[in-house]
């Protein structure tokens, strides 16, 4: 992966362990810290959400590879981190760039020493080895880091669309160990809505940020659809491979792949159906192709002004592109000068590159915004996570009275009422109680974007007695 372009917000590192639960927790869902009543009904409903991990600007590649986790070793972990009390739900997330544990707990305080332990003991790592390199964040922040993550804000080339389909794949896994519950589901679900959203309302994936795709973006515009136009690759090493995946999303014609060791150059083409080419047959084909791209970093030129000059004539002055992607240059300069024949270098296309990682700072700003819009919206829905127990047993305490009452009607006055006749009592019954309490409901969900929900939740809870046995 290209590494010229960073996302620049720095990840926070939370307090060490032994503060307070507040100062850990770094936003508004981490819920009350400290003097909680004593009240069954005030103790917190809403876990803590938590994410740990270290990334590309935390931590060098031999530490991140000593932290990370294959897919079996994911799937351990997880039932493992699942085992601790204070771990309610859990997911891994491991690539090249980036190892995270996101996880839910009753206590921030309590999980992250649990979890930064197991670190330690699963991966046989010393905690000082990797406890610097460490971001914790909590809250509002986890929140937003995981949906800045899921629309390639924090990725090492922003905009990059392979770290979102990589947390689709850890959702998966942890779907598939039911290690992810109610929070994490909407959690995950609201960060891939929101990673759609960034990709279709501004143009961060759009602009060419690594030389292959830029030399073929260049190649479209001179060419607009290159579904016609034949293309020679000239060296089959990772540039090579990288613009074959370019040219087949756009639709190229024939692809010609030329090596020094045609074995490799073969290769390469099978993979696509392509057709391999000796080193010699270069010259005799360039009157079968629009489009060279050149990037063996031979100690000379490859294509001299000599080698393109002679077959021309066979062109009957259709205009040939040379690419050269290569340091050294492969393409001699000097074929510019021919007729109908354009050579542009790597130059040429660091200046697009460049230009377009501007681009993408600037549609990062909006996809900031975004973001924002998104983390507000989830805490909307987190709050009312507090009001849930109280709904529930307001519901229950309501349809036990209403049920206990109508039993106690149908075994008297009532009583010689068919089966289906009760049926249908009940039935009514059920659906009163849900009326009657359909607009209360409504406000308790409400009631935490308003005030003190905690006032209001107490209030309902003794006026009808639901924490009486």
């Amino acid at each position: 992966m290209a590494s010229g372009f960073l996302s620049d917000r720095p990840p926070k590192v939370a307090p060490a362990a032994d503060k307070d639960v507040g100062a850990v927790s770094g936003g508004s869902f981490s819920g009350p810290s400290a003097s909680r009543p004593d009240d069954a009904w005030s103790m917190k409903t809403r876990p803590d959400i938590i994410v740990m991990g270290v990334n590309h600007k935390t931590a060098e590649v031999e530490l991140r590879e000593c932290l990370g986790f294959s897919r079996e070793q994911a799937a351990a972990a997880t039932g493992g981190l699942l085992g601790a009390k204070v771990v309610e739900e859990v997911m891994i997330l491991s690539t090249c760039n980036r190892v995270e544990i996101l996880l839910t707990s009753p206590d921030a305080d309590l999980a992250i020493p649990v979890v930064k332990q197991y670190l330690s003991d699963s991966k046989a790592l010393d905690l000082a080895r990797f406890d610097k390199a460490l971001y914790i964040y909590t809250g509002d922040e986890a929140v937003r880091h995981v949906f800045r993550v899921a629309a390639s804000l924090d990725s090492m080339v922003v905009g990059e669309p392979q770290i979102l389909g990589q947390l689709k794949d850890a959702y998966r896994e942890a779907a598939a160990h039911k290690s992810a519950g109610v929070v994490l589901n909407r959690l995950l679900h609201k960060a891939f809505f929101t990673a759609k959203r960034v990709r279709t309302e501004t143009g961060i994936g759009g602009h060419a940020v690594s030389i292959s795709y830029a030399a073929i973006e260049l190649a479209r515009k001179i060419f607009g659809e290159l579904a016609n136009r034949n293309v020679m690759l000239i060296g089959a090493g990772e540039m090579a491979e990288l613009a074959v995946e370019h040219l087949i999303r756009a639709r190229a014609g024939k692809i010609y792949v030329a090596n020094r060791t045609f074995e490799r150059g073969m290769a390469l083409a099978r993979r696509f159906n392509g057709n391999p080419l000796r080193f010699e047959e270069i010259v005799d084909s360039l009157g079968d192709v629009d489009i060279i791209i050149s990037s063996t970093g031979a100690p000379g030129f490859v294509l001299t002004r000599q080698m393109v000059k002679s077959p021309l004539r066979r062109r009957r002055g259709r205009a040939l592109f040379l690419i050269d992607i290569a340091v050294p240059r492969d393409i001699d300069p000097d074929i510019h000068s021919l007729s109908n024949v354009y050579v542009y270098d790597i130059d040429d296309l660091q200046g697009v590159v460049e230009g377009n990682i501007e681009d993408r700072l600037r549609e990062a700003l909006k996809a900031e915004r975004l973001i924002d819009e998104a983390v507000l919206t989830f805490r909307r829905w987190f709050e009312e996570l507090d009001a849930v127990p109280t709904i529930k047993a307001l519901h229950e305490r309501l349809g036990g009275i209403a049920a206990a009452e109508l039993e106690k009607t149908m075994a008297h006055s009532l009583s010689g009422l068919s089966a289906s006749d009760e049926d249908a009592l009940r039935r009514m019954c059920t659906a009163m109680v849900r009326k009657i309490l359909h607009h209360p409901t409504r406000y308790l969900k409400r009631d935490g974007q308003m005030g003190d929900s905690r006032k209001v939740l107490a209030t309902v809870r003794k006026l009808f007695s639901l924490d009486e046995e």
